[in-house]
């Protein structure tokens, strides 16, 4: 069986969104609700690392538990976003980073699917179980960066 390569891979992208989210709340501290979502969307990430870390153990994988935090760069990255908030770049930097976001969520999202189907032909039912409970929570990541880009991007665009 290769699920664990399925949950291999799901611990680098929920890691990989973790870490991204919280890069993307420190850049744009200066934008209220992305800062302060984003923070709450890395934390949804950061749990979903944790259970694939303790999934990961029923097939003999070693997949560390914790997200490495923003690192020392974060007050760096929040001084420089207060100070260029006025400026037409950090805009589409803003853009940048929530396309990638949204990227990355959707990969994640496939992720969850490929875990979900191979579960239930696997007749894994504490698999299946972690994918339905952590999949709709990706879900609605993604559709935050949607939504987000939707809101934001006629504005960003057309100053």
């Amino acid at each position: 069986m290769k699920l664990g390569l399925v949950l291999r891979e799901l611990h680098r992208a929920e890691t990989s969104l973790a870490k991204d989210l919280l890069k993307t709340s420190d850049r744009h501290h200066a934008e209220h609700e992305v800062h302060h979502v984003a923070r709450d969307l890395a934390a949804w990430s950061a749990a979903h690392v944790r259970d694939v870390a303790r999934a990961g153990a029923a097939y003999d994988l070693d997949l560390g538990e914790d997200v490495p935090g923003p690192g020392p760069l974060e007050p760096l990255r929040t001084a420089l976003a207060e100070l260029s908030a006025r400026r037409p770049e950090p805009g589409l930097l803003l853009l940048a980073d929530l396309r990638r976001l949204h990227r990355r969520a959707a990969g994640v999202s496939l992720d969850w699917e490929l875990l979900a189907q191979s579960a239930q032909a696997a007749k894994d039912a504490e698999l299946l179980a972690l994918a339905t409970r952590c999949h709709p929570q990706t879900l609605r990541q993604l559709k935050w960066a949607n939504a987000t880009l939707k809101v934001l991007s006629p504005q960003i665009l057309t100053s």
